[in-house]
C-alpha cells in the first residue's frame, strides 16, 4: 500500500526507484537484503516493509518481530553499507495512549501490543544499525487506495449491512498513503538524523473516520459509536495516539482531504 504510492511519487519526482515487494526480497533475510541494496547502488533506501497485522502479532509475535525489528535493521545495515541514508516507517503503536495531548519526538514511548513493541524494536534496530544516517519516520493509522485498509472494510461492509458499530473511544490521525509518500520521497537526501512525526493534520476516532468514510463514500448505512470494551479485539490499542512534531517534521493535509484523495484515486484504479 505505502510502497506503491512511494514508488510512484520517486516516479514522478524525477528518481529511479528500485521496488522490490516481499515476494521479491523477505527483509528477515539478512544476507539476501544485504544483496539486493548493494546491487542497487542506492542514494537513500526507504524500508515500507513490515508486520501491520496488529491482531495477528499478538498470537505470532516472533514473525512479526523478525520484520518490523531485525529485518528493519537488516534494511538499515545494508544501506549504511552501501553508503545510503535509511528512511525507516514507525508507528504511533510505540505509546501507551495515555496522554491527552498530541505525542511529540521527545516523549516517552510505551508501547501497550506486540505489535507496537515489535515497532519500537525496529526502531532500536535502526539507530544501532546506521546510527548516523538514518530517520525514522512515526505514522499513524495509514490508509490507502492499493491495499487493503480501514476505509476498504468499511465501505464492505457499509453495502452489506444498514447498521455498524465502531469504536468512538480510540482517537488518533488517519493518514492517507499518498500524503505520506509525499513526505517520505521529500526526506530522501535531506538528511534529517532522528525521528520525525509524519501524520495527518486533525485527530478523529475510529467512529468519526467510519461516519465521514460513509458519507464520502455514498453508503445508506447507519453508523453507531461503541466503547473499545463493547468490541474487544486480540491486542490493546492505545486509546490517544495523536502525532505532532516538535522538530518541523513535513507537515501533511488534513485527513478529511486525504479521504477525498483515497477515493479519487481508489475511483481511478477502478476504472
Amino acid at each position: 500500500m505505502l510502497g506503491q504510492d512511494v514508488r510512484e511519487v520517486a516516479l514522478a519526482a524525477g528518481h529511479e526507484p528500485t521496488a522490490l515487494s516481499r515476494a521479491e526480497l523477505d527483509i528477515a533475510n539478512a544476507g539476501l537484503v544485504q544483496t539486493a541494496v548493494a546491487s542497487s547502488r542506492p542514494e537513500v533506501v526507504i524500508n515500507c516493509a513490515a508486520w501491520t497485522n496488529v491482531d495477528g502479532a499478538e498470537g505470532d509475535y516472533d514473525r512479526a518481530l523478525a520484520v518490523n525489528g531485525p529485518g528493519a535493521g537488516n534494511v538499515a545495515r545494508a544501506a549504511a553499507d552501501a553508503g545510503a541514508w535509511t528512511i525507516h516507517v514507525s508507528s504511533d503503536y510505540v505509546f501507551d495512549g495515555t496522554k491527552r495531548q498530541p505525542y511529540v519526538e521527545s516523549d516517552q514511548v510505551g508501547p501497550v501490543s506486540g505489535y507496537g513493541r515489535s515497532k519500537l524494536a525496529g526502531e532500536i534496530a535502526v539507530a544501532l544499525a546506521a546510527p548516523d544516517r538514518h530517520t525514522i519516520v512515526r505514522t499513524s493509522w495509514l490508509f490507502g487506495a492499493y491495499g487493503p485498509c480501514f476505509p476498504t472494510t468499511i465501505l464492505k461492509l457499509g453495502g452489506e449491512r444498514d447498521t455498524l458499530s465502531v469504536v468512538d473511544d480510540q482517537v488518533g490521525c488517519p493518514t492517507f498513503t499518498g500524503h505520506l509518500a509525499r513526505a517520505l520521497v521529500g526526506l530522501a537526501g535531506a538528511e534529517r538524523p532522528g525521528v520525525l512525526h509524519v501524520a495527518a493534520a486533525g485527530e478523529c476516532s475510529w467512529f468519526q473516520f467510519a461516519r465521514e468514510i460513509v458519507e464520502q463514500g455514498g453508503e445508506q448505512c447507519e453508523v453507531s459509536p461503541c466503547t473499545t470494551d463493547e468490541f474487544p479485539r486480540p491486542a490493546p490499542r492505545p486509546a490517544y495516539s495523536v502525532l505532532r512534531s516538535e522538530r518541523g517534521a513535513p507537515e501533511l493535509p488534513h485527513w478529511r482531504q486525504g479521504l477525498a484523495e483515497y477515493f479519487a484515486v481508489r475511483a481511478q484504479v477502478a476504472a
